[in-house]
């Protein structure tokens, strides 16, 4: 096995949970990361589904780049296959991905599946928040993952308007 890159656009960012080597702000393009898949394990329930990003067709997307030893492929991916594919809603791509340096890798990357049958596509901040404000799954209440993800993202320099909006909108919700 040999070494590869993982790229990150919502908790992968702040919560990997894999062993890394290093780590480098990325960027990705021809896809921009959107609220867009309808949790029913993490972030909500089958009753009650959360919102979780997807990366959906268009745009850019700014994110983490992880860069994982070859020792630590196998366990690696079988680990994020357990945590990115429980319903199968997201196809595993390998994506070309510019790095802060201007280094150009190609990474393993979790692009919404916009045929399953969990994918919420484009809709309004105001009905996202209410979803989000109102669900909980085996991860935590759905506003963590949003709040969390805005911080993170701030702290790179990197501002997604759309999710603001959200975030902002759910803690008034």
């Amino acid at each position: 096995m040999s070494d590869f890159w993982v790229f990150g656009y919502g908790s992968l960012m702040w919560n990997p949970g894999f062993a890394f080597q290093r780590r480098s702000v990325a960027t990705l393009a021809g896809f921009h990361r959107r609220l867009c898949i309808r949790s029913t394990v993490y972030r909500g329930t089958p009753e009650h589904p959360g919102l979780v990003l997807g990366l959906d067709r268009g745009g850019m997307c700014a994110g983490v780049a992880f860069h994982v030893a070859a020792p630590d492929h196998e366990d690696v991916l079988a680990y994020l296959r357990e945590r990115e594919q429980v319903n199968s809603v997201y196809s595993e791509q390998w994506l070309p991905l510019t790095l802060a340096d201007g280094d150009e890798v190609t990474a393993l990357t979790y692009v919404a599946d916009r045929n399953h049958s969990q994918y919420a596509g484009k809709m309004t901040v105001l009905e996202a928040s209410h979803i989000v404000a109102s669900s909980t799954g085996k991860a935590g209440p759905n506003r963590d993952y949003v709040t969390n993800t805005v911080a993170h993202l701030r702290d790179m320099g990197i501002v997604d308007a759309t999710l603001e909006e959200v975030a902002s909108m759910v803690s008034t919700l």
